[in-house]
């Protein structure tokens, strides 16, 4: 561990070398711009996949899901071993994601809805995204891209949906974080708030993921003399569980074959069990669904001539559920080797895939370094040659460089905060990344983990006793991260003992 984590003269020699390589990366794209013979910004299509894992992709590492088109799309660009989630669930990583900014800082820090106490009583926090903050939409609309937003949104409802917030287009924006059924017409009596919008016109075994899809395919074919910027963001592969049967039946068959008398699950934490295995067939059809749908965008680029001038990236907003509290089955996937899943701090919960494909950025490239969700916003700005860092408050750093082969120095401290209860088992946590050295601390009763991922990635041996002026050190780096960005913290629960 280096001394110098706190240095500023270290922190001043950072920014100047990165400034420097910035500036080189900005030459760059614009020749590579000029001599495509491009007359304008190039379009970019954002896909966001709800709760997909680190694992659940065959480039990843999945033997059980097939995801080809997805595959391909990192073979032809550029994949992200070590990028994370800005929290461990979806709402806050999504208001990050759409302004730059820390969830932290937003006050955004638990997913909208989640409302439970335990011997803490949890942070207060917003239940929107403020009209007041500057979002992607907004920065890619008064560049003169049109804008389109389809899907999940979950960071409020009217007036705060992504129509005012600088998209043009909106379709099937809910007011929830997942819909009340993935087959049409996409409606329960049960669940009002979650029936997704827009989309009357359907027909009967419609599925969600598909017509997401053609919506985002009609986007483009309206847009294609460009610039346009497109989210289509799934409301898969989150719950409820639901798939086509025929895609379904395969992956039964295949999941049959995997069965053996190995343990399903293993304990984590109090009262929680993570899943080992990848075997559940309704989630690996989901899984193979969005596949399908990213294929389609990618042969209607294609077809329109507009795949040369399209940035195209895949990310997910938090890992994958692989843990539950108070029972050792049902949980849909398994993040192994990877530790925990969605609603925690260890790798399984925060640790997503990352995909970009885009004209600078070399087939097959593969990005080693940590980078996070705050980091997309001065990325995609950057990669179609506007301002990476405009004249508001962003917490992240483009990734262009590293895309580009341009910056192979510099390694961000990344931190999380956490201050909530969640069916998952997780309990209020933050947390610290500082090299490979990765800080634990449960705020219930302050003890700290500490783990070394350059050797231990699963989060297996607590090196906290043994390392504990590392230890100190970081905890003291996360106390001060919380201050500065003025995180609201949970207090004490004066009714729980009662």
């Amino acid at each position: 561990m280096s001394q110098s984590l706190r240095s500023p003269i270290v922190s001043r020699m950072n920014v100047l070398m990165r400034a420097c390589c910035t500036a080189c990366v900005v030459l760059l794209l614009a020749t590579i711009l000029a001599c495509s013979g491009r007359d304008r910004l190039p379009n970019v299509v954002l896909v966001i996949v709800d709760d997909l894992g680190w694992r659940d992709l065959g480039v990843y590492g999945s033997t059980f899901y097939d995801t080809p088109a997805i595959d391909s799309l990192a073979r032809t660009g550029a994949l992200f071993t070590q990028f994370y989630a800005a929290s461990p669930v979806c709402s806050p990583t999504r208001a990050s994601l759409m302004t730059g900014r820390h969830p932290a800082r937003l006050g955004i820090t638990n997913w909208i809805g989640g409302e439970r106490d335990g011997p803490l009583l949890q942070a207060e926090y917003e239940r929107q995204l403020a009209l007041e903050e500057y979002t992607l939409g907004e920065a890619f609309r008064d560049a003169g891209f049109a804008t389109g937003y389809i899907g999940k949104w979950h960071l409020g409802i009217a007036p705060y949906l992504p129509d005012s917030q600088g998209f043009d287009v909106t379709v099937a924006v809910n007011d929830g974080g997942q819909p009340s059924s993935y087959f049409y017409p996409y409606r329960d009596t049960r669940t009002p708030r979650l029936d997704v919008p827009d989309l009357e016109d359907g027909a009967s075994g419609e599925y969600l993921t598909d017509r997401l899809a053609a919506e985002a395919v009609r986007f483009i074919e309206s847009h294609r003399d460009g610039p346009f910027f497109l989210v289509l963001s799934h409301y898969a592969v989150h719950t409820p569980l639901q798939a086509p049967d025929e895609l379904v039946r395969p992956y039964a068959e295949r999941s049959q074959a995997l069965r053996t008398s190995d343990p399903g699950s293993v304990p984590e934490g109090p009262n929680a069990f993570t899943k080992l295995r990848q075997d559940h067939p309704v989630y690996a059809a989901m899984v193979e669904q969005v596949d399908r749908s990213l294929g389609r965008l990618v042969e209607t680029l294609d077809a329109l001539g507009l795949a040369e001038r399209t940035i195209v990236v895949l990310v997910s907003d938090n890992g994958g559920l692989s843990t539950v509290e108070g029972r050792e089955t049902g949980m849909p996937t398994s993040n192994e080797p990877l530790r925990a899943g969605k609603g925690w701090l260890y790798e399984g919960g925060i640790r997503i895939p990352l995909i970009v494909r885009a004209p600078a950025v070399a087939p097959g490239t593969v990005v080693t370094r940590p980078g996070v969700t705050m980091d997309l916003f001065p990325t995609l700005l950057d990669l179609v040659g506007l301002d990476p860092r405009p004249a508001y408050h962003l917490d992240g750093s483009s990734l262009v460089p590293l895309l580009v082969g341009a910056d192979r120095e510099t390694t961000p401290v990344l931190s999380w905060h956490f201050p909530h209860y969640h069916g998952s088992g997780n309990l209020p946590s933050g947390a610290i990344r500082a090299g490979d050295w990765k800080l634990i601390e449960w705020f219930e009763t302050g003890a700290v983990e500490l783990y070394d991922l350059a050797t231990d990635s699963a989060e297996v041996v607590d090196v906290a006793a043994v390392q504990n002026a590392v230890a100190d050190s970081l905890r003291a780096l996360l106390t001060e991260w919380r201050a500065a960005v003025a995180a609201a913290m949970p207090a004490t629960n004066p009714e729980w003992e009662r």
